[in-house]
């Protein structure tokens, strides 16, 4: 018979939830701007600009210090390691800046994907090593939640039983680690959009990896009312020639959903999986006027989503940003309706 050693104390878990529910607040979703030094490097380039630690502090201060407009639609932003210790012109720190706003800082925490043997092509995520101490310490420093990437593939053989078991795994080991240190986990199977797989195949697929990461919780005695859950929409591939409406695309998802994540969980925030700023949003719209019962907040945890605009009107040049509020004018109202 399993038997319950308590992993957590009830302030512990009060402190936990009233955390994630602060992030997923009506109206309030998540801006990821975790990127790392390389992927930053990609969109730095894309508007011809250098990828220094001063410009990425630079751009990272722009979109935090953005007027007031935005402060009822960030419940939340993730930030990368060097971003966490960085601070404005004025010599605030960036998290200081955040929960000015009303927000919560987050710290990505992962270490990256890398190869898993014996499987064609697939992936698991490293950075347990360490772990509790860097999350003890990022607590400290202000960080009251985290996130971890896992990466599965959609293709003719894959994800393969044993990608799923070990990314469903990995994902209930660092949720337990966060949540031993006071810091609520975001936990985020992805599943890429790249093939040519129908919307039904995602599907499938999707609440196959679903019920095994809720079921590598349970085995780990997650607390799940203190947790986020960052997944895909249900979409088809890329490359994939039927088209599918925002309605079909939403109740895909909300169906897949359903049968797999219990209502306990507080709020499901999507990644936006390289859709544009108006697909991610007409997607989310849909999925949260799809007519079935749906127990969790449904909001966004969007990186490119929600800074392509602001990068684009930034364009690299610091005299577009007004010397006494950053990011002025770069900042735009999140077009949702939650």
């Amino acid at each position: 018979m399993p038997y319950q050693y308590p992993a957590l104390t009830p302030e512990q878990k009060k402190e936990l939830s009233d955390i994630a529910h602060r992030i997923v607040a009506p109206g309030k979703g998540i801006l990821a701007a975790d990127e790392s030094t390389g992927s930053i490097a990609k969109r730095l380039q894309s508007i011809g600009t250098e990828n220094t630690e001063e410009n990425r502090r630079f751009y990272r201060q722009l979109l935090l210090t953005a007027d007031d407009r935005v402060n009822p639609c960030i419940g939340g932003v993730i930030l990368f390691h060097e971003t966490l210790y960085q601070k404005t012109d004025d010599g605030r720190p960036f998290p200081q800046v955040i929960k000015s706003k009303g927000g919560v800082v987050g710290i990505k925490v992962d270490k990256g994907v890398v190869p898993l043997a014996g499987t064609n092509g697939e992936t698991t995520t490293q950075g347990l090593d360490g772990l509790s101490e860097r999350c003890a310490q990022y607590k400290k420093d202000g960080a009251d939640f985290a996130k971890w990437r896992c990466v599965l593939k959609i293709g003719e053989h894959t994800p393969s039983s044993l990608a799923i078991k070990e990314n469903a795994n990995v994902l209930a080991r660092y949720a337990s680690i966060c949540q031993q240190n006071g810091i609520v986990p975001i936990v985020e199977p992805e599943i890429l959009p790249d093939g040519d797989h129908d919307l039904k195949r995602c599907q499938y697929v999707t609440e196959k990896v679903l019920a095994a990461v809720y079921k590598a919780l349970s085995d780990h005695h997650i607390y799940l009312e203190g947790t986020l859950l960052k997944p895909n929409m249900v979409t088809p591939g890329h490359a994939c020639t039927q088209k599918f409406s925002n309605e079909e695309i939403a109740m895909a998802t909300v169906t897949a959903l359903r049968r797999t994540v219990p209502p306990a969980v507080p709020g499901i925030t999507f990644l936006s999986g390289g859709q544009s700023e108006e697909e991610a949003s007409i997607n989310l719209n849909a999925i949260n006027k799809c007519p079935l019962l749906k127990p969790w907040a449904l909001t966004f945890s969007y990186g490119r989503a929600l800074q392509a605009s602001a990068l684009k009107a930034w364009g690299g040049k610091k005299e577009k940003v007004h010397p006494k509020r950053p990011g002025r004018g770069c900042s735009q109202p999140v077009p949702l309706h939650l």
